[in-house]
């Protein structure tokens, strides 16, 4: 059986919320085993919902399914790291582990007791993983950190929607900084075979906004425009976007000279009239454009106009939502639909992680993922780790 390539690292998660939690997960599902560290009430995301695995009754376990998204292939134990036994046993985890992950505001670990100084006395090979809201310094470093504020903030909000700043259908700001939170953690692992010692990796749901601004970004910092909202069609690529049909919309993206032929050619527009003949024209007379493929489009529905384009090598799509995303045979082929058996909620399913290696047909580097945990489900088993003198983290599994 598959552990995955990071089956020899141990990972301590003090994170909670999403975006910590996002990191952690990827490790876990690269092979890491992670400890999440919570306090008697829980990571707050245990109470988001609904919806519920479980029934959300004060008689039993419950935790909502936003929990569920971001915490497969973890251990929990409850500590308080204002008790002087509990950070006693923090100190011990710490000694013992590879990776320690954190999203406190500036300066939080600091008061706690478990600064930069001291994880690293306590363990010089620590990689430490720390994300915040705006950054770890700089005049708003003392900011909270929510995902719709980093959205607005820094700037995706204003080039997201029709008709109004948009946020993205999911925390896009969390994620992206957990994901960028893993790629550091992983980069500074590599380099401490090396170096022999651990560093800091740090990031921010601002850094992970701005750092996917793309064109959009170079759109001012090069060109001197201020991108506007984007709506359903590229701002730079025309025809490419969500057009209308007598049924449900269709995706199409001509991305090139060579396939604007081919699509125009298809749809029976003449590709070199003046007003379309480049890119450059089309964009000019986008709304042209689009008017002139929605009449078209008006007259067939959905699957016959993807049953053409896809004929012709046209790049095309339909607008899925998330239960027909899930019943997809092609999603499930890619092992992107995991089940896991939870001890108390019984059989779940999760969404699975989006990395594949080799020939496998399951996603993430382990072949068996484990179910997102209850609330200090391995707080024994982990005081009994942390209680044995014996080998450290590369022994640890």
């Amino acid at each position: 059986m598959s552990e995955g390539p990071l089956a020899d690292v141990v990972v301590l998660d003090l994170t909670r919320a999403l975006a910590g939690p996002q990191a952690a997960m990827m490790l876990g599902d690269l092979g890491a085993r992670v400890i999440k560290v919570e306090s008697a009430t829980g990571d707050d995301t245990r109470a988001w919902g609904p919806p519920w695995a479980g029934v959300a009754a004060d008689d039993g376990p419950h935790d909502s399914s936003y929990f569920m998204s971001a915490n497969r292939n973890k251990e929990s134990i409850v500590l308080d790291l204002k008790d002087p036994a509990d950070a006693d046993v923090l100190a011990r985890l710490v000694g013992r582990c590879d990776v320690l992950l954190e999203n406190f505001r500036v300066g939080v670990l600091d008061r706690l007791g478990f600064g930069v100084g001291r994880l690293h006395e306590l363990n010089p090979r620590l990689v430490i993983g720390s994300i915040t809201g705006f950054g770890h310094d700089g005049p708003e470093a003392h900011r909270a950190g929510y995902d719709q504020i980093a959205q607005g903030e820094g700037g995706l909000m204003s080039v997201t929607g029709t008709e109004q700043p948009t946020k993205v259908g999911v925390p896009i700001a969390d994620l992206l900084a957990g994901m960028n939170l893993a790629f550091g953690v992983v980069a500074a692992l590599h380099e401490r075979h090396t170096t022999g010692v651990g560093r800091v990796v740090r990031t921010s749901l601002l850094a992970g906004v701005v750092g996917v601004h793309a064109f959009q970004g170079t759109r001012w910092t090069i060109g001197g425009e201020v991108p506007g909202i984007a709506g359903a069609h590229h701002p730079a690529i025309a025809p490419y976007g969500m057009f209308e049909t007598a049924t449900a919309p269709v995706q199409v993206a001509v991305g090139s000279e060579g396939l604007w032929q081919r699509f125009a050619t298809a749809v029976g527009i003449d590709p070199g009239q003046e007003r379309f003949r480049s890119n450059r024209e089309r964009v000019a007379h986008r709304d042209e454009l689009v008017g002139v493929i929605e009449e078209i489009f008006a007259a067939g529905p959905v699957e016959h106009w993807l049953e053409l384009l896809l004929a012709a090598g046209i790049p095309a799509g339909k607008v899925r939502t998330m239960d027909d995303v899930y019943d997809w045979e092609q999603v499930r082929s890619q092992g992107l639909v995991l089940e896991v058996d939870h001890p108390a909620y019984g059989p779940l399913v999760l969404p699975g992680s989006p990395l594949r290696f080799d020939e496998q047909t399951f996603s993430g580097g382990r072949e068996r993922h484990l179910a997102p945990p209850l609330l200090g489900e391995h707080s024994d088993a982990i005081r009994d780790w942390v209680a044995d003198e014996g080998p450290g983290p590369a022994s640890a599994r």
